[in-house]
């Protein structure tokens, strides 16, 4: 989430109410999570155990709920709960917009996209040449969508991520400022649910096809010529290189990486990176000869069962 224009250190700490330490007229270029933040950006922490990671990350403001050591040429945001800061600075720089038409007058369509009846086109959406978006789709503010696009029915690109802190009280929603990103000669399937960034962009890369029904989290980056299978599901933060299979039903962790020309087969749960140019089969997923050996082995248990009963009894 880039800022409009650069603001002061101070200018920011006034937005938030709170102390921090460093120059005044510190600029401060935007706002980010830790796994896509960039040199200028703030970043928030609020858990020692990733203080470190934070303060050492490419960040040069840490949002942080406890005055550390300042690393040498960043700064520093001093805050009771930088959580709910971090909304504070979504709410201020990336405010909801409530829509006044289906499709909004901000945004830009290209003449040679066709556009069918009961599509919600929000705030600041661009969409490009020669793309179809079928009835009932709805695409969020902001959301970029590139040329030969075809978007099918009752799919939503760009809705919040999932994205929760527990309080005793409830559980306290993380806002999204980011977006949706679709580069060229994408499909998306049927009831498609494509979920923004929650401060950068969720990216589906070009040539990528994706069937009906699929679930693919915030801040997920989905490469070239990609294929998805109906009822797969990917949580956010996850990398899909190129040429990655996934077949149906297949459930990915979060913040994970799928190296290129992978396949994972149907019904499979992973729960960890897997390596390119292999097929993986199971849950957890893995090499798919190992796991059909490990298959074997278990349908051989009752015969081996059967045969150690057997040797007990003639004893």
């Amino acid at each position: 989430m880039k800022f409009p224009k650069p603001y002061a250190l101070k200018s920011i700490a006034d937005i938030l109410d709170c102390s921090y330490v460093g120059e005044d007229d510190y600029q401060v270029y935007g706002a980010n999570e830790i796994h896509v933040v960039e040199k200028g950006d703030i970043v928030f922490v609020d858990h020692p155990k990733y203080y470190d990671k934070a303060l050492n990350s490419a960040a040069s403001v840490i949002l942080i709920n406890k005055e550390v050591n300042c690393p040498e040429g960043k700064a520093l945001l001093i805050s009771k709960d930088p959580f709910s800061d971090f909304n504070k600075l979504t709410s201020f720089f990336k405010p909801f917009k409530p829509s006044k038409q289906t499709i909004s007058p901000s945004a830009i369509i290209d003449k040679s996209a066709t556009i069918q009846p009961n599509v919600f086109i929000g705030n600041d959406v661009k969409i490009g040449k020669n793309c179809i978006i079928h009835s009932n789709v709805s695409i969020y503010d902001s959301c970029e969508i590139g040329d030969n696009v075809i978007i099918h029915s009752g799919s939503i690109i760009g809705a919040d991520a999932f994205y929760y802190k527990n309080r005793p009280e409830g559980y306290d929603k993380l806002k999204s400022g980011g977006n949706v990103v679709i580069e060229n000669d994408v499909e998306i399937g049927a009831s498609t649910t494509i979920d923004k960034g929650v401060s950068g962009s969720t990216l589906i890369k070009t040539g990528t096809k994706i069937d009906n029904l699929v679930q693919i989290g915030h801040d997920t980056v989905i490469g070239k010529k990609v294929l998805i299978a109906a009822h797969t599901g990917i949580a956010g933060c996850c990398i899909i290189e190129d040429d990655v299979t996934i077949w149906g039903q297949v459930g990915v962790s979060s913040g994970l990486n799928i190296g290129e020309n992978a396949i994972i087969l149907a019904q499979s749960g992973v729960s960890k990176s897997l390596d390119a140019n292999k097929t993986y089969f199971g849950t957890p997923a893995s090499d798919i000869k190992k796991k059909y050996r490990e298959m074997a082995h278990i349908a051989n248990l009752p015969k081996l069962v059967k045969q150690l009963n057997d040797v007990t009894r003639n004893k």
